[in-house]
C-alpha cells in the first residue's frame, strides 16, 4: 500500500497540488513523535519533497518524560528527531511553552471553573499548530504544510473543502472543525484517505521507522493518568472547594468535593444513592458551587446555542436556515439538525432528535447531511 504518488499525468500536478517537481515544493511537517506524523514526513521524503521537520516543545520536558501516551515533549521530541535523523531531512524543535499554556491551558482550567467542559486538543490546533506553526511554516517559505491528521482536503467547484477520513475509527474531523479556509488552501493531510492504522503502521515498519509500534496518545497531553482536577487545582489553587449537592427544585441532597470533579450526564460517583430512581448530573453552577442533578429525562436537549462560529461551506453564514448534520461530542455520530445563524458568529442548532448530555464548552461540528464534508462548527454555550 502507497500513498499519492508524485506527479499526476492527468493533472500535471504533483501528489500535494502543486504544478512542479517535489524536488522543487517545500513542505513543513508538523511531527509530534508520534507514528503518523513520522510516515507523513519519511513517505513524502521518499517522494523527492524539499521536507523540514519541526516538533513543537508545548509544557514541562521534567513532567513529560514520565509519562507515556502524550505528544509534543520529552520522549516524543526525541522519537521526532531520530526519525529525521534516519530519514536524512532537517529537523527543529520550537519551544513553544508559553504560548501553549497562554492559548490553551490557562483557558482549559478557566472553562472547568465556569461550569464546562472543554476540549483542549481544538484549541491547540486552533490558536497553536494551524496558526503560530503555520505561520513558522510560511516563514520558512513553505509551499504547503503537512500534518498526520486523520482528515481529508478534497478540491472542490470552490476551492480546498474539508472532509471526514475514510476511516471513521480514525476520523478527526471533529477537533479541526475550527481550520479556517486559509489554512486549509495552504494545509495538506496525506494520511486521511487510509482504510486503516494498520495500514499507516505498515508503512512506518516499511520505513524502518522506530515509532512503528508506539502506541497512540493518550487523554490530553498535559493531564497526567487523565485526572483533570488535579492539574485545575494545581492550576487554580482553591478550585476544589466543597458546595452542595441540589436536585432541580434545590432541594439539598448532599455536599460534594468540588465542582470540577462533575460532568454534565454524570451518573456515577455522587455519593446520593437510596433515592429510588438513579440521578444524572444536568447542570453546574460554578458561582454557587451547587451541582444540580435530575432524572435522565431532564438531559435531553433539543435546541443547542453555538458562539465562535467557523464557517467553511459554500456561501455566507447568514440567517438562510440549512439542513445540516452535525457532531455534539467526538465519539457520536453526526445527527440531523437545522441550522440557523443567529449573528456574525453565533447560531442555533435545532437536534431533530434530541440527545442527552449536551455539554457546554464542547464543540458543536458541522457536516453536509448525506456526505462527509465538515462545513464547519462552534462551541456549545450554556441553554438559558
Amino acid at each position: 500500500m502507497t500513498l499519492a504518488t508524485p506527479i499526476r499525468p492527468e493533472t500535471g500536478l504533483n501528489s500535494l497540488g502543486f504544478a512542479k517537481s517535489p524536488a522543487k515544493t517545500r513542505v513543513v511537517v508538523a511531527m509530534s513523535g508520534g507514528v503518523d506524523s513520522s510516515v507523513v514526513a519519511a513517505h513524502l521524503a521518499e517522494q523527492g519533497y524539499d521536507v523540514i521537520g519541526v516538533t513543537l516543545q508545548l509544557y514541562d520536558h521534567g513532567a513529560a518524560l514520565a509519562k507515556k501516551g502524550a505528544c509534543c515533549a520529552g520522549q516524543d521530541i526525541h522519537d521526532a528527531r531520530r526519525v529525521a535523523e534516519r530519514i536524512g531531512f532537517p529537523h527543529y524543535v520550537l519551544d513553544y511553552e508559553n504560548k501553549f499554556r497562554e492559548s490553551v491551558i490557562d483557558e482549559f482550567a478557566d472553562s472547568y471553573l465556569a461550569g464546562a467542559t472543554p476540549v483542549p486538543c481544538i484549541r491547540c490546533n486552533e490558536r497553536v499548530k494551524f496558526r503560530d506553526l503555520l505561520e513558522t511554516a510560511r516563514d520558512l517559505d513553505a509551499d504547503c504544510m503537512a500534518t498526520g491528521h486523520y482528515i481529508q482536503r478534497k478540491m472542490g467547484p470552490n476551492g480546498a473543502e474539508l472532509h471526514m477520513a475514510t476511516d471513521q475509527n480514525r476520523d478527526q474531523s471533529y477537533f479541526l472543525f475550527s481550520t479556517t479556509q486559509e489554512q486549509l488552501d495552504f494545509l495538506r493531510f496525506p494520511l486521511g484517505h487510509l482504510a486503516s492504522k494498520a495500514e499507516t503502521r505498515e508503512m512506518a515498519a516499511r520505513y524502518g521507522l522506530s515509532v512503528a509500534d508506539k502506541p497512540d496518545s493518550q487523554d490530553i497531553c498535559f493531564v497526567p493518568n487523565g485526572n483533570y482536577a488535579a492539574v485545575i487545582e494545581k492550576l487554580r489553587p482553591g478550585a476544589a472547594d466543597p458546595g452542595e449537592i441540589v436536585d432541580m427544585d434545590g432541594n439539598l441532597l448532599g455536599q460534594h468535593r468540588g465542582v470540577i470533579h462533575y460532568t454534565i450526564g454524570q451518573r456515577r460517583g455522587l455519593g446520593i444513592g437510596g433515592l429510588g430512581d438513579p440521578l444524572y448530573v444536568v447542570k453546574l453552577d460554578p458561582d454557587t458551587r451547587r451541582v444540580i442533578v435530575g432524572p435522565r429525562e431532564a438531559l435531553s436537549t433539543r435546541i443547542v446555542p453555538v458562539a465562535e462560529v467557523n464557517w467553511i461551506g459554500d456561501g455566507a453564514f447568514d440567517g438562510v436556515e440549512r439542513q445540516v448534520s452535525v457532531r455534539i461530542r467526538s465519539t457520536r455520530p453526526p445527527r440531523e439538525a437545522i441550522l440557523r445563524a443567529t449573528g456574525p458568529r453565533s447560531a442555533e442548532v435545532e437536534l431533530l432528535n434530541p440527545e442527552e448530555g449536551v455539554s457546554p464548552g464542547q464543540a458543536c461540528v458541522f457536516y453536509e447531511t448525506g456526505s462527509s464534508r465538515v462545513l464547519g462548527g462552534g462551541w456549545i454555550q450554556p441553554r438559558r
